[in-house]
């Protein structure tokens, strides 16, 4: 079960790269997420309104604001850029590679910006990383599909605005339901998305059957399918199960988009792709051996090995999701890592 959990994970997330490109062609990309997100919210609104009521209880409007921050960087900032570059396009998996690379920045970055420890590791995964992200790249510019050479500039930027919102949550004392946060990611991009297609006269969606196939692909596949998965999986296994099954959306993209799509997919990019796995094995490597020099020299076991209960610290991690808790809850400060939202088939 928790194979076919895995696969059915992979595939709907990685479909929003896919339905970005199937939507492409038909309409802006302000227009396609403006009537991604308007359903979206409306139905998660109800849903709140009716069944999620108490999950809102305790929070506070500053808690609230920063939902709503965070979804404009997770999911508006960063989707925009996603559906721009490949209306502009940059193939889907090139574009999939490249926003995979936000765990691996914002793990290098938790040292310089919040004091956290980054190991060389660490340092070595982002280095292999990048160099997966160039090598994909260049083969892709290369293709001779015409491409600005900045368009993929752009994936880059949205691979900042997931960096940027990690941290932003990664901040709150206030632990907050994943209901609660999609609600509000939702209405957020539902918001900014009507603004600007309202700004540049694109709000009327066009008539042709791809655009609303596109649409009903990423609410459905996408959004239901990946998000509910991700929390799913997460309750069954645990986050660095997630994390390692986010690192396989670029190869699987990849290799959808050069089905569907007949996109670039040559030596080049099998070798950039096999980098960027590469990084993760290490960075995944590196924090098993962290984890067990940890315990080996933790103070809090007992002469015989036991563990005792640790006191709390800045390094606690986030409550499991499989724990209900008070969303109001205090929490310590906790890892980085990448934010649930991470991905088109989040949001």
């Amino acid at each position: 079960m928790n194979i076919l959990l895995s696969i059915a994970f992979v595939g709907a997330w990685s479909s929003g790269f896919i339905g970005a490109k199937l939507g492409s062609g038909s309409a802006p990309a302000v227009t396609l997420l403006m009537w991604r997100f308007l359903p979206l919210a409306l139905v998660l609104g109800v849903v709140a309104l009716i069944a999620t009521r108490a999950s809102w209880r305790g929070l506070t409007p500053r808690d609230l604001v920063r939902q709503a921050a965070v979804g404009a960087l997770s999911q508006s900032g960063y989707l925009l850029t996603v559906y721009y570059a490949i209306e502009l396009g940059v193939s889907s998996g090139t574009t999939a590679l490249i926003d995979g690379t936000q765990p691996l920045v914002a793990g290098a970055l938790a040292g310089p910006l919040l004091g956290l420890p980054v190991s060389r590791t660490q340092w070595l995964g982002l280095g292999l990383g990048v160099t997966g992200v160039a090598v994909v790249t260049v083969a892709d510019a290369g293709a001779g599909t015409g491409v600005a050479w900045w368009a993929y500039l752009v994936p880059f930027l949205g691979m900042l605005s997931l960096v940027a919102a990690t941290f932003l949550d990664r901040r709150s004392r206030t632990d907050v339901r994943p209901m609660v946060s999609m609600t509000v990611h939702a209405v957020t991009s539902a918001v900014i998305f009507t603004a600007l297609a309202a700004a540049t006269g694109t709000v009327a969606p066009p008539a042709s059957g791809s655009f609303w196939t596109a649409v009903v692909w990423l609410v459905v596949l996408s959004t239901f399918g990946g998000y509910g998965l991700y929390w799913l999986i997460l309750r069954r296994s645990g986050v660095t199960k997630v994390n390692t099954l986010m690192f396989l959306m670029a190869p699987v993209t990849a290799v959808w988009g050069a089905l569907m799509f007949g996109e670039p997919f040559g030596t080049q990019t099998v070798v950039g792709l096999a980098l960027g796995l590469l990084a993760v094995a290490v960075v995944h490597r590196g924090d098993r051996h962290d984890h067990h020099d940890r315990q080996e020299h933790d103070p809090h076991r007992d002469g015989q090995g036991s563990q005792q209960p640790a006191a709390p610290g800045p390094f606690t991690p986030r409550r499991s999701a499989s724990h209900p808790a008070r969303s109001s809850s205090p929490r310590p400060e906790r890892p980085v890592r990448a934010t649930p939202t991470a991905g088109p088939g989040s949001g």
